[in-house]
């Protein structure tokens, strides 16, 4: 990926992340966007959820950076954990997922636009890639 995009990116999840509120209004629009979304969180901790979802909004960015092996040595956990083993986070979810984000991104960061738009659609393809190509992989160690 482009190092400009990663860029944008990056400044953008650092403009989001100063607002307060960017977790909320992502958890309320995600659960607002579908039953099956509200299913999936009803026993939720979503303090921990919060803590979960930035640290691997960074995770993202160094998968899409390729630093140090690219998403595998990234996401590995994260996909086992939302995969067919344990969470069962289908790819159904993600599109909602996605939506939620970059609507919340619009509304927070406010150099939001079509690069920024772009560039936060690309490092999250990254992630939502893997997790679906990593659905069925079995859980190890």
């Amino acid at each position: 990926m482009e190092a400009q995009m990663l860029e944008t990116f990056e400044q953008s999840l650092l403009r989001c992340e100063s607002r307060w509120d960017f977790f909320d209004r992502f958890y309320d629009r995600f659960l607002a966007s579908s039953p099956a979304v509200r299913e999936k969180f009803a026993n939720t901790d979503f303090v921990r959820q919060k803590r979960a979802l930035r640290a691997s909004l960074h995770l993202l960015l160094l998968a899409a950076r390729n630093d140090g092996g690219g998403p595998d040595a990234y996401l590995r956990e994260i996909a086992g954990r939302h995969g067919a083993g344990q969470l069962e986070i289908g790819a159904e979810l993600y599109d909602l997922w996605l939506d939620s984000l970059l609507t919340t991104v619009r509304e927070c960061d406010p150099d939001s636009g079509p690069d920024v738009e772009k560039a936060w659609e690309a490092v999250m393809m990254i992630g939502i890639q893997y997790l679906c190509r990593n659905y069925d992989r079995p859980q190890t160690g």
